[in-house]
Order: structure tokens, then C-alpha cells, then sequence
């Protein structure tokens, strides 16, 4: 058996310069499209397109974190007041709780010697003569003020008042000029005595006299000359407004309480000199040559004549607090609640303005200034009917509030003196 076998020719070519050259990586092109590439390529997006985007995006940013600062300073003003309402509240029941134990130590006091006269009885600090402790990590302070140490507004004439401005620096002319005008803003049929005629109807908001003593000190913005005494160019209360309000009292008493009275009190209604009011004072507070025997009071005003002498007008006093104004201050930690009340003893005979306003003339007649004031319209229900007044318990407290203020502001400081 034979067998062929094919013969193949083989042609070896020797290799190309070309591809030797080409770097080891690097591949040949491809003469035919790839179409991953191609699709890669179609769903690129241009760059404008993604700017706009990313401007988008910030913007929204920008108005999201504005919204957000927005609503967090609304959030931290109302968790403030909620807390500082909370803080009152908590605080408040302090307040009354203390100011309620003040009275009834007052009213001991009151019942013992006929009378409150001054601290040095010892009703100074009522809290530690109670016994009263304040809850856990609280402080409650009590000051007093004798607010029938001052001038009676309502009870002051013409003369009282030219005295207490002319002490003050101003001159005569002036001090009656004032005086003048307070009566007439005051005063139901006052005729003014001077040449003072005012035009309140001509003012850019009219109006007229309401013939009633002051309600608050801010009236005296209102009144002719008064304005221009009591406050500077730019309309803020001066150093005289500040010793009108210490030395002159809103409510209604007979009597200054000569064991409280303000020097200036002492100068309008007694007339007295330095001397005498020094001497006054030395025995109140037991200083100077009463300093061994400590202070003193009077019960009478006629005790006070072996301090004046024969002259000054100490029957113008009396000697029992008509009106006292209490001051307590609880404080919890950062938290601070003031109440303020005045208060009048049982027999005290000082009471706030109540007086309607009226417009009666000073030509009108007291028949006519009553009539004009009763004609104001009345709340229909404001007077109790003779049923609920005989179903309603008769309370028999010793004191009778006055006036009652809670966290009043405090006043600015006063300016600085001109150079």
C-alpha cells in the first residue's frame, strides 16, 4: 500500500519595521466603528446643561438655609417669652405668698401701737420676723417707701407748691407760673392767677383740661410750662421730673407723715429752714446728737417743736403712715419678678384719683362742674345690686389696695449733668 504525501510550500516574510517600532500597549486602529463608544458618546451631556443644574441646586440652598435661620429666631423668641411667662408664673405665687405674710406682720404692728409710723417700730423686715422661708433656690426682698411722706398732689394749694419750686432754684415768677398751671389742669373751677392762659384746643391733637389731679406722671408732658420745666429739648424727664416724683405723691391723704417726710415735703408744707430739717433728721434716724439714744418717731406733731423751735408749721404734719408702698423682689437664679402695691391701713383715708374728667370751665358752677362729670355714660352692671352685695362676704381686710403693678419697668438712669 503506497501513500501520498502532500507537499506544502511555506513562505516565511520577515517582520515588518513598522509594527516593531510600535510601543508594547498600544494596539492597532480598528478600521470598524465600536459601538459602545458610539453610545457613550450619544448620552454625553453638554456643559451649560450641568451649570445650570449645579445654580439650581444652590439657589435652593440658599432660600432653604435663609427659611431656616428665619424659623429658628421665631422658635428661640417664642421659647424665650414661654419661658419667661413660665418663670412669671412660678414666681408670681411667690410674690403674693410673701406679700400676704408683709400685711398680716404690718397689720400687728398696726393693731399694737394704734398706728404704722416708721420701720424703726420694727416691722423693717417682716419676712424674718414671720419666719417666712422662701422655696428652694429663691430669694424674696421687701423695701418700703412712705408714699404719705411726700406732697399730696391732690391736697396741695398754691402756696405749698410755689414754695417746693422755689426751694428747687426757680424764681418766683416762674414758681407761680407753674403752680399755676398745675392748679389749672388739676383743679375742678381754678381761675388762673397769673397771666397764663392756655391754648391745649390749638394743639395739633386738641383737647382740654381734664380739671382732675394726675393720674400719672407722664401728664405733665401735657401741661403748659410744666413741659418745659420738667423735660429737656428732647423730650426726656430732667432731674426736676425725677424730684417732682419723689417729693410729690398722685393719691389723695389729709396729711404728710411727719416720721417719713421728704426734706422737700418739709420745705413746702412746713416751711422749715436746714437747721431744723437736720435736726429732724438726726432724731428719725438716730444719728448726729440723737446717736446714743437711736431712732426716733413722734406720735404727735407738737413733739417735734423742741427739734424746730418756735418757728416752722409742724401742725401741718401728722404721724401715722396714710399710704405705704410695698416693693418685693423674688429672684431664681437668671429669673427676677417684681411686684409693686400700695396699700392703705384700715382708717388711713388715702385713696387713688377716680375722678372723671371734665370739661368744666372756670366760670361754671359747682353745680354745674358735678353736673357735667355725672353726665359721663356709665357700663350698665358696673354697680352691684343690692342682692349680690348682701350674698357677698364681707372680707373685714385690714388694708385696702391701692394700686398694684407687676414687673414694672425700671426707671432710665438719669442724664448725665451738663458741662
Amino acid at each position: 500500500m503506497k501513500f501520498r504525501i502532500p507537499s506544502f510550500a511555506f513562505r516565511v516574510s520577515p517582520p515588518s519595521l513598522a509594527w516593531a517600532r510600535r510601543p508594547p500597549d498600544s494596539k492597532p486602529k480598528t478600521q470598524y466603528p465600536n459601538p459602545k463608544i458610539s453610545a457613550r458618546s450619544a448620552l454625553r451631556t453638554p456643559r451649560s446643561a450641568i451649570g445650570s443644574v449645579l445654580v439650581i441646586v444652590m439657589v435652593t440652598l440658599i432660600f432653604t438655609a435663609l427659611a431656616l435661620t428665619v424659623f429658628l429666631e421665631k422658635a428661640g423668641n417664642d421659647l424665650i417669652v414661654e419661658a419667661r411667662e413660665a418663670d412669671t408664673r412660678r414666681l408670681r405665687q411667690e410674690a403674693y405668698s410673701a406679700l400676704e405674710t408683709t400685711l398680716a406682720v404690718l397689720e400687728q404692728f398696726r393693731a399694737a401701737g394704734n398706728g404704722l409710723r416708721t420701720a424703726a417700730e420694727g416691722w423693717g423686715d417682716p419676712l424674718a420676723f414671720a419666719g417666712y422661708a422662701p422655696a428652694e433656690g429663691r430669694t424674696v426682698e421687701v423695701a418700703f417707701e412712705d408714699e404719705s411722706g411726700k406732697l399730696s398732689l391732690p391736697q396741695a394749694n398754691a402756696l405749698q407748691l410755689q414754695n417746693l419750686f422755689i426751694a428747687w432754684g426757680l424764681v418766683t415768677a416762674d414758681a407761680e407760673r407753674l403752680a399755676d398751671a398745675l392748679l389749672g389742669w388739676t383743679k375742678r373751677n381754678h381761675a388762673y392767677a397769673t397771666s397764663l392762659s392756655p391754648s391745649y384746643e390749638q394743639s395739633a391733637v386738641p383737647y382740654v383740661e381734664p380739671r382732675r389731679s394726675l393720674r400719672s406722671y407722664g401728664e405733665l408732658a401735657a401741661i403748659d410750662v410744666a413741659r418745659t420745666v420738667f423735660y429737656d429739648e428732647t423730650g426726656r424727664p430732667n432731674d426736676l421730673h425725677r424730684r417732682f416724683t419723689e417729693s410729690v405723691s398722685l393719691f389723695n391723704f389729709q396729711r404728710t407723715n411727719l416720721n417719713g417726710a421728704r426734706p422737700d415735703a418739709l420745705t413746702a408744707l412746713g416751711e422749715f429752714d436746714d437747721i431744723q430739717q437736720r435736726r429732724l433728721g438726726e432724731y428719725l434716724t438716730g444719728t448726729g446728737q440723737s446717736a446714743l439714744a437711736g431712732p426716733g418717731w413722734f406720735t404727735a406733731a407738737d413733739e417735734a417743736s423742741k427739734f424746730l423751735g418756735p418757728n416752722g408749721r409742724a401742725g401741718q404734719f401728722g404721724t401715722t403712715i396714710s399710704a405705704l408702698r410695698i416693693r418685693l423682689t423674688v429672684r431664681e437664679g437668671r429669673s427676677e419678678y417684681r411686684l409693686d402695691a400700695v396699700v392703705t391701713p384700715q382708717g388711713g383715708g388715702a385713696s387713688a384719683v377716680i375722678t372723671n374728667a371734665t370739661t368744666a370751665r372756670a366760670n361754671a358752677t359747682d353745680a354745674q362742674a358735678a353736673a357735667s362729670a355725672d353726665a359721663s355714660p356709665t357700663q350698665p352692671g358696673s354697680a352691684p345690686t343690692s342682692a349680690a352685695t348682701a350674698a357677698a362676704p364681707r372680707l373685714n381686710y385690714p388694708f385696702t389696695i391701692l394700686q398694684l403693678t407687676e414687673n414694672e419697668p425700671l426707671p432710665p438712669p438719669p442724664a448725665p449733668p451738663a458741662l
